[in-house]
């Protein structure tokens, strides 16, 4: 049987970025790739099942069944929400992950892009970005990871209210809201989803440095998304909201200005919304944000949570090595052991292309 070959790439993703809590993303050199065999004459079939397989970061935890699986979950919620009830048939899908589950780089938000773009492929739909954007956002409802994802770059992005009706929970594959799989996770579940709405999303690309780098030092434990959410509080005073809304208008600013102004950005970096109620939930933490300055680490502009954490995020233009070695040593004096990796930006974000044999 003839069959078309298809890339699919998403990279991973840092939030937040100190003061711009559920508002910024960016981006990163880590990704997870799928390789998509389609064959050109699908056979009829009243439950096709896609063959599924992974390999890299964490690919023993990941479920086989489509219907389980994030990715394929979401790609199937797409395909009928365009009047498409099944998977065709005969479909592989190869998957190689190279973002940490649980460390604050957005594997989640990769998995629902990866899943919108499979979604899309498999329906010969050709949906725009901006339709794309909605789907990922019934799913993922903080957009920040997501926009980042697809777009590429550093983004600056906000979501459209949405009223219950428009969100049905059990007929979408929530990303968070659902951290089990539900009884029904077979070829009837979630027949007739809610369409989105459209223009759920929208943002803006800001500009950036091209000196900048991201080294992200992972601590070798998870943290839910989930669990670190549920440390914020209610409500902010507005000494707090002013302190961040200052510090991230101007932010996305200067991290677009070459040279990088390091004692602008660190300045700007800092947060009172999110990373002060996360303290308890990542060991070290504390000492990092305070101790590593442009001053001792000469090339650091700013540090931050990536995400909920526990991941940290530095962004620098030079001594790479000595401020992931420090950070290991802050962790490393708390019991907890790290990886680290020197990331550069996607610019380019999510694509779809065809493979030539």
């Amino acid at each position: 049987m003839s069959a078309k070959r298809y890339a699919i790439h998403v990279p991973a993703t840092t939030a937040n970025v100190g003061p711009g809590f559920d508002v910024a993303g960016i981006a990163l050199s880590l990704s997870l790739d799928l390789q998509v065999t389609v064959p050109t004459a699908p056979q009829a079939a009243e439950y096709a099942i896609p063959e599924i397989t992974y390999s890299g970061l964490d690919a023993e935890n990941v479920p086989l069944s489509p219907y389980k699986n994030l990715l394929t979950r979401v790609a199937l919620y797409v395909l009928r929400c365009n009047d498409i009830e099944r998977f065709p048939s005969g479909v592989k899908i190869h998957a190689h992950n190279g973002i940490p589950f649980g460390r604050g780089l957005g594997s989640s938000g990769a998995a629902v892009i990866a899943g919108v773009l499979l979604g899309d492929l498999l329906g010969n739909l050709k949906l725009s970005k901006s339709r794309l954007l909605d789907f990922a956002l019934m799913v993922e409802r903080h957009p920040d990871n997501v926009t980042a994802c697809l777009i590429g770059g550093f983004v600056g992005s906000y979501l459209a209210e949405l009223s219950p009706e428009d969100t049905s929970a059990s007929q979408i594959p929530l990303a968070e809201v659902l951290p089990e799989y539900p009884p029904d996770a077979g070829p009837e579940w979630g027949v007739d989803p809610p369409r989105p709405p459209k223009g759920i999303g929208h943002y803006v690309r800001f500009g950036w440095a091209k000196e900048i780098k991201a080294v992200a030092v992972m601590p070798r434990f998870e943290l839910a998304t989930a669990k670190a959410r549920g440390v914020l509080p209610e409500q902010y005073s507005r000494k707090d909201l002013v302190f961040n809304l200052q510090r991230l208008a101007v932010l996305t600013t200067a991290l677009a200005r070459s040279p990088p102004d390091s004692d602008l950005i660190y300045e700007a970096m800092k947060d009172k919304v999110h990373q002060p109620y996360r303290m308890a939930l990542i060991p070290g933490l504390p000492e990092i944000l305070a101790s590593l300055t442009p001053q001792t680490h000469p090339g650091l502009l700013g540090i931050c949570l990536s995400g909920a954490g526990p991941t940290i995020l530095a962004l620098a233009t030079d001594n790479f090595n000595a401020i992931a070695e420090e950070i290991r040593k802050i962790f490393r004096e708390h019991g907890v052991e790290v990886d680290w990796e020197l990331l550069t930006i996607d610019e380019r974000g999510a694509w779809t292309e065809e493979l030539n044999e």
